[in-house]
């Protein structure tokens, strides 16, 4: 919750920038010029047991699969998380171009975020994608995840930013100091890390909310299975302890 505030106010504010330089700025804010090819960063787990966690954001990285593909687009997929690699690989697996993992362990930090940045980065500047976007779960509640998909190269264009002057779009002016480009340079992948840290620190939340809801329904699951073997057992027992009383009865009404 803390890292939202300053994540979505970089990301507006760089959404703005990108349609001020738009075809003249950087390449990381204003895009190649083309959506030919798009990278698909598919943040999920590296382990289960938390229900539909994985499997809700593997639904909507297959969704947008087919969707860009049957409009002719190139597609490509970073896995991060084992289980999306997995779920994706038998009918998307020549769309993997690689998978990291490992990533939280003791602790999730913000150098996680910057294994994952120079990856899109070093991608990005040999030219492998034009757009970059990541499908990852949006925390809400222990009980709620939100399948949210988020473009993070080049920064979408802010709502209702159509026709505004390039120097005031959003209603902001922007002057740089000491310089433009030493700014931007600088600026531009710490934003990229800072989205994709946040996205981290979503999934995390997301899943460890999942996985308590889980183990909570299994728990109580397990609760009602136990009651109702042992009223099947009980029930057994006393049929087996009334048949033996029968026979004894009957044995000695019989002499």
């Amino acid at each position: 919750m803390a890292a939202r505030p300053y994540a979505e106010a970089m990301d507006k504010i760089l959404a703005s920038l990108g349609q001020s330089f738009k075809g003249t700025g950087p390449r990381l804010l204003a895009g190649t010029g083309s959506d030919q090819v798009h990278l698909l960063i598919v943040a999920t787990s590296d382990r289960g047991l938390c229900g539909a966690f994985n499997s809700s954001i593997v639904r909507e990285a297959r969704r947008t699969i087919r969707a860009l593909v049957a409009e002719g687009k190139t597609v490509k997929v970073l896995a991060v998380g084992r289980k999306g690699r997995d779920q994706l690989r038998r009918d998307f697996g020549s769309y993997i171009v690689e998978t990291i993992s490992d990533l939280g362990r003791p602790r999730l930090s913000f150098g996680d975020a910057q294994k994952v940045t120079a990856r899109v980065m070093e991608m990005f500047a040999a030219g492998e994608f034009d757009v970059a976007s990541v499908i990852f779960n949006r925390f809400k509640s222990a009980m709620t995840q939100i399948v949210t998909r988020q473009q993070l190269i080049p920064p979408p264009a802010p709502e209702g930013a159509g026709t505004a002057a390039p120097a005031t779009v959003g209603g902001a002016v922007y002057e740089f100091e000491p310089d433009e480009a030493d700014i931007l340079a600088d600026l531009l992948p710490r934003n990229l890390t800072v989205q994709i840290f946040r996205v981290l620190l979503e999934n995390a939340a997301s899943f460890f909310g999942s996985q308590m809801t889980a183990m909570d329904s299994a728990s109580r699951n397990a609760g009602d299975v136990i009651k109702e073997l042992t009223l099947q057992m009980n029930r057994s027992r006393q049929a087996s302890i009334t048949k033996e009383l029968i026979e004894i009865i009957s044995g000695a009404e019989a002499i």
